[in-house]
């Protein structure tokens, strides 16, 4: 019975993953040709992303990152916010909740205080604001990053889940 379900599941699904797919190739060749473009940044950004969707661990490695750099240098991160109730770019403080910035950010924020984070779906726009707020910003992190191509971060660390062999995967929905 489950291989029937996995087979049904295959059937349906498969055609809206080729589509899917087929939008990625063509998104991907447009910037690959320069038709659109990605910004860059005179400082360092680092991208955290997945190739597997779910819980691969990005929001553990931000927070690593940020453990490992704040002590040199002044650190930002950036965060679409994802099931927050607001929108545009806003800079996290202690006393917002989940609703306000997403529960990832929300999370880092109260881990480390003196980390500037902020939330925007528009990450271009996020990174010139975040600069605009505070100058002395010398990296930003920016998590969720690996579809995204609007931004050419100077190094991208990419994480896939170990018991989820990438062979034996499908594009999404699945």
């Amino acid at each position: 019975m489950k291989a029937i379900t996995g087979l049904v599941k295959i059937l349906f699904l498969f055609p809206f993953s080729l589509l899917y797919g087929m939008a990625v190739w063509i998104r991907n060749r447009l910037y690959d040709n320069g038709i659109l473009r990605s910004g860059e940044y005179a400082l360092p950004v680092i991208g955290v992303g997945n190739i597997t969707a779910g819980g691969t661990g990005k929001t553990i490695h931000v927070e690593y990152l940020i453990s490992i750099l704040k002590d040199q240098y002044k650190v930002a991160m950036l965060s679409r916010g994802y099931r927050r109730h607001t929108s545009g770019f806003l800079i996290a403080d202690e006393k917002m909740d989940f609703t306000h910035v997403g529960d990832e950010p929300c999370q880092i924020k109260r881990k480390f205080p003196e980390t500037v984070v902020a939330v925007d779906s528009n990450r271009c726009r996020g990174i010139e604001k975040l600069l605009a707020h505070d100058r002395n910003i010398e990296v930003v992190i920016l998590d969720d990053a690996f579809q995204h191509r609007r931004i050419n971060p100077g190094l991208t660390i990419l994480l896939i889940d170990f018991n989820r062999p990438l062979e034996k995967d499908y594009l999404l929905p699945f």
